[in-house]
């Protein structure tokens, strides 16, 4: 595995690189609150496959940087978006098999919906990860409310201060509550918490949650890709949804009916006593689920 960065038109994207440069790309793509740990165990099996597996810190996370002080510190779907095409881009990456789940899955979704010449198949953790912002502001019902306790906390100055002060304690809960099964260690998560250290990782977390409710204004520079989002835009690319049936934040009801947002090839796996974190509590599953989509496209 080799560490490196690239700049992009917006930021210095620090990512690890496993398998042959020249072999078939797949990208994988971390949530929020995780970093590129997750993939530990999946990315090593695809390099040894042959491909060229990359795996990059999102904004706000690890040793990525903003190139400048001026930039909004945006979290919102546009950006993260806009974020994976200029890495592609920037790699000179023309096509990649796309993997992601939490933030990491919405970037992946929105590529794969919106430039689906840039992604030969997708895997998307709990599916269709486009949000809906038009409707955001439409109660659901109880039991959900209470599992968005963090969003509604990070709407206020009291949730700013306390993911300021606190971010290993609220990370850490998050981990307990949205995997219920998984066992992890205080070095596993230590392993990724380093990156939640990262100068502008509070400012993209409270903007990304308080944007997807209209609460506050987007990056007027992701205006353009944020309207096309907005009318639910299909996704054409062959796609697996690999979803925990123990999600403690996304429960796997959330997407019983999702297949007709996708107007390609689509199938959902239910993986049983996984939570949110898909790669990391699930390795082979997810790796399964990769390989078959780059051998459906000839990889």
């Amino acid at each position: 595995m080799q560490k490196r960065s690239v700049r992009t038109d917006l930021l210095d994207v620090a990512y690890e690189e496993h398998g042959p440069a020249d072999g078939p790309p797949v990208i994988l793509l971390h949530g929020f609150p995780y970093d590129p740990r997750c993939f530990d165990e999946v990315a090593p099996p695809l390099a040894a496959d042959g491909c060229r597996v990359l795996v990059p810190y999102l904004r706000g996370y690890g040793p990525t940087r903003f190139l400048s002080d001026t930039t909004p510190r945006s979290g919102e779907q546009a950006a993260l978006g806009h974020d994976l095409l200029q890495f592609m881009d920037a790699l000179k990456i023309g096509r990649a098999l796309l993997m992601g789940y939490d933030w990491g899955g919405r970037a992946a979704c929105i590529v794969a919906a919106l430039w689906p010449d840039r992604a030969r198949g997708l895997v998307s953790c709990t599916g269709y990860n486009i949000q809906n912002i038009a409707a955001s502001s439409k109660p659901v019902a109880a039991a959900q409310e209470h599992r968005f306790w963090y969003q509604y906390y990070f709407h206020t100055p009291r949730g700013i201060a306390g993911l300021t002060d606190n971010r290993r304690d609220i990370c850490r809960l998050l981990w307990r509550l949205w995997s219920p099964h998984w066992a992890f260690d205080d070095a596993t998560f230590e392993r990724s918490a380093i990156s939640f250290d990262n100068p502008d990782f509070v400012a993209v977390v409270i903007q990304s949650y308080r944007h997807r409710y209209g609460y506050a204004p987007g990056d007027p520079a992701m205006a353009g890709i944020e309207a096309r989002l907005a009318p639910q835009p299909k996704i054409s690319v062959p796609t697996i949804n690999l979803h925990g049936d123990a999600d403690g934040v996304g429960p796997a009801s959330k997407t019983d009916h999702q297949a007709k947002m996708f107007g390609g090839p689509y199938e959902r796996r239910l993986i049983p006593r996984v939570g949110h974190n898909v790669p990391q509590e699930g390795p082979a599953e997810t790796v399964r689920a990769i390989r078959e989509l780059l051998k459906s496209a000839g990889g």
